[in-house]
């Protein structure tokens, strides 16, 4: 999935021609590298690529005082049906990655427990502090009238995800404690 030309089709479809600098700082005013894994470097290379592909035409180049010239780009017509395959397969397909967590705990069960419990506490306080970050951006986001409700639900989403494995952080504690109180009473 090119998240970036996800991005990028999105916006144009959205908002009309524009840009690639007023593209690049929409991505960078939503702050979307981080939260949504879009490759702003990649930018100015995906705009070109999405040229030759066809999916986008240029409509103007613009100069103003000693600027760059920038070129204007507007989604053509195939550049809407790629959009509309791009976006269902990522409403769609269900991304389920590698788990280095996962397999950190599955295969960690010789972790002295102690280390094993500051990790843990680090992993939560991690958690904690994005989605307060999270937060926060949302909040300073929807003032500028950068974002809207949309984007802010999606923000919500994203908190809601570290609020869920924090609970669940809770849960594996709480199993850990009963373990730990069955091994206990094992060995007396």
């Amino acid at each position: 999935m090119n998240l970036t030309r996800l991005m990028v089709l999105s916006l144009l479809s959205r908002t009309g021609p524009q840009h690639g600098h007023q593209l690049r700082r929409d991505a960078e005013d939503t702050n979307v590298s981080n939260w949504g894994g879009v490759s702003i470097g990649a930018l100015y290379r995906e705009l070109r690529s999405m040229e030759d592909e066809g999916l986008l035409a240029v409509v103007a180049t613009e100069q103003i005082g000693r600027r760059p010239a920038r070129t204007v780009y507007e989604i053509a017509a195939p550049g809407l049906t790629e959009l509309g395959r791009l976006r269902q397969q990522a409403i769609c397909d269900l991304q389920v990655g590698p788990d280095a967590f996962g397999v950190a705990l599955l295969f960690g069960r010789d972790a002295d427990p102690r280390e094993l419990a500051a990790l843990l506490g680090k992993r939560r306080q991690m958690l904690s502090d994005t989605r307060d970050a999270l937060a926060a951006e949302c909040d300073r986001l929807l003032a500028a009238g950068h974002i809207g409700a949309l984007d802010a639900a999606m923000f919500r989403r994203r908190q809601m995800q570290m609020e869920a494995e924090l609970t669940w952080l809770d849960e594996l504690d709480r199993a850990l404690d009963e373990l730990h109180t069955e091994t206990d009473g094992e060995t007396s």
